[in-house]
Order: C-alpha cells, then structure tokens, then sequence
C-alpha cells in the first residue's frame, strides 16, 4: 500500500530535518492510503506539508509571519501538484476504494500503489525541493 511509499517523502529529508530513519518512519507510519486509509490527503502529500511546516512553521504563538510563510509554501506545493494530477485526494488520485475487500482486491490487481503512488511520492519530493529552495 501507499504507506511504504509515503515514507519516501519523508526519509528523503531526514537529514535535514536532522531526524533518524526509525524517527522519520514512524513519523510517517500513518500517511499510507490518504491519512490512515481514509483516502484523504495523499500521504505523499501530507509528508511534503509535515517537512514544510518543519522548515518553515511557526512554533511560537506571535509568529504570525512563519504561519503566513507556511501557509503559502503549502498551497504553492498543493498547486502544483494539483496541476500535475488534478488532485491532492487520495480516492481521487488513485481512482479505487481500498476500504472495501473488491477495491483493495482491484487497486492491488492494478498495481496502483507500485505504478501510481511511487510516482506521487517521486513527484512530491521534487516539488518539495523546488518550493523549498524558492522559499530562501
């Protein structure tokens, strides 16, 4: 499933977040299947936002610029990657409900999480490094 392939995202800034790969595994453990399998928001996605927010993000309450930053960097990503699938929905991106045994049956048959998610994740870490390095 997706999980695996979630974990891309963020492993693949790990060290610039300066976390280990357990940490950042386990951070990601539950991005899999659009947050947890509820075919929200790609896990592809959602780790591109945890990075962002990392970087970027505001920690202090008064921080009001850090939150604007954030806020823009997110919905730049969103953006993009909306322009590239049409979408940022898991259910949507992947076109099959894997909360039923016939949808998981039918996505697995399809190869959907090896052909479709890898390329969100490929996809999601360069949009990520290309917002990042506009964002200095």
């Amino acid at each position: 499933m997706c999980a695996i392939k979630s974990f891309g995202v963020i492993l693949s800034f790990a060290d610039i977040l300066n976390i280990d790969e357990e940490t950042a595994l386990r951070m990601a453990s539950g991005f899999g299947g659009g947050m947890g399998r509820l075919q929200q928001t790609c896990g592809a996605v959602t780790g591109a936002f945890m990075v962002i927010g990392f970087l970027r993000g505001n920690y202090k309450d008064d921080d009001d610029e850090a939150k604007e930053i954030t806020n823009h960097l997110i919905q730049e990503f969103s953006h993009k990657f909306i322009e590239s699938h049409g979408s940022i929905n898991c259910k949507t991106l992947i076109k099959f409900d894997i909360n039923t045994q016939e949808g998981m049956e039918q996505a697995n048959k399809a190869d959907v999480f090896n052909k479709k998610c890898t390329n969100f994740v490929k996809l999601a870490v360069e949009l990520l490094e290309e917002t990042l390095l506009k964002s200095n």
